[in-house]
């Protein structure tokens, strides 16, 4: 079968990739691979909370939580029973946890799906509130998590968290998930459920009014981006080697939430770009958190600084840049070929 010029520059495009990804996780040093591997755990976050808000119109602030129950989940699955014993010290952790012990991988889908569980017990009565008062109540879900978490001590070892957790996440795990998430999200977009989607977003009554079935179709995204929150809060749990309940707070929703606003509502490719830059710009701002010397003048760190300068990043972006870095544009094969074909033209004329 004739196959079309795009297919096969993604497929060399993907081989460059992943070639790239083997060499760095070999050669580069651990500082970076580390940023990297955030990087992709961000891409997987937003393009997920990009399919529920930027695509379906919806406005959800429970991707915290959903990351909390992949965690959670995952960690309490790969973990010996050795080193539960060693971190269930006060309260010892229930049975059948305590002797269960599974491989990464099933691990993170187990975890993934009972995000998607989750998901769907969030999206399922998403019909009866919309706007400001889904936000509402998609962050009310994610803080009970959050103060679950704090108080099932033989599940989740309460507030003390998990400490320890072996080290499986690495360029091969972060990336190949991030693609991955890509992958599956366009295509979903592009099927017969991407453009109903599409439509709940632009205009919820015509939707109906045309056959749509809003409860299936809002669901469906709930539970997709919840599921794939569920395993980047996974892979960062092995990524950090601890969680507790209080990583997943306000503060990280508000990450997840200024890199699909910055990268632009129903972009994929910018929701990617802006997870790369909002991850490299953490680290880079670390050093406004931390005591420097300017022309001879010593200026203190000031804790929080960082989440300061991106507030205003997000307030500049909403002003100035309604539709995030691409709005609502996607890369794309032929648009490069047109590109350069323009370029020709233009050298020729």
């Amino acid at each position: 079968m004739y196959k079309q010029p795009s297919f096969w520059l993604t497929l060399i495009a993907l081989v460059v990739f992943f070639a790239f990804i083997s060499y760095a996780q070999k050669n580069f040093d651990a500082y970076i691979i580390r940023i990297m591997n955030v990087a992709a755990i961000y891409v997987i976050l937003g393009v997920s909370l990009n399919l529920i808000n930027g695509f379906t119109g919806q406005f959800s602030l429970g991707h915290a939580g959903f990351m909390a129950i992949g965690a959670y989940a995952s960690a309490l699955l790969y973990m010996s029973p050795e080193l539960k014993a060693m971190n269930f010290f006060i309260k010892p952790l229930i049975w059948p946890l305590n002797r269960i012990q599974i491989p990464f991988f099933p691990a993170l889908l187990i975890g993934g799906l009972l995000a998607a569980g989750a998901g769907f017990l969030v999206g399922a009565p998403c019909m009866r509130v919309k706007g400001d008062y889904l936000a509402i109540v998609t962050y009310g879900f994610s803080e009970i998590i959050r103060v679950l978490f704090n108080n099932l001590q033989s599940v989740t070892n309460g507030p003390l968290g998990l400490k320890g957790l072996p080290t499986y996440t690495n360029l091969w795990w972060s990336w190949g998930w991030a693609v991955f998430t890509v992958f599956f999200i366009k295509r979903l977009i592009d099927s017969s459920y991407g453009r109903a989607l599409k439509a709940i977003r632009d205009n919820e009554e015509a939707a109906e009014a045309m056959g749509v079935d809003l409860f299936y179709h809002k669901t469906l995204a709930f539970v997709v981006g919840a599921f794939f929150a569920g395993i980047a809060g996974g892979l960062l749990g092995s990524l950090v080697m601890t969680i507790d309940p209080n990583a997943f707070n306000i503060m990280l929703t508000f990450q997840i939430v200024l890199i699909v606003l910055l990268g632009g509502l129903g972009s994929i490719t910018g929701t990617v770009i802006s997870g790369v830059l909002i991850a490299v710009l953490m680290e880079w701002l670390r050093i406004v958190e931390t005591p420097m010397k300017i022309f001879g003048i010593t200026i203190p760190g000031i804790s929080g600084m960082r989440m300061l300068i991106f507030s205003i990043i997000l307030m500049i972006s909403v002003l100035f840049f309604r539709h995030g870095i691409l709005g609502d544009r996607e890369f794309s094969w032929q648009g490069v070929i047109s590109f350069f074909k323009r370029r020709q033209s233009n050298r020729g004329g």
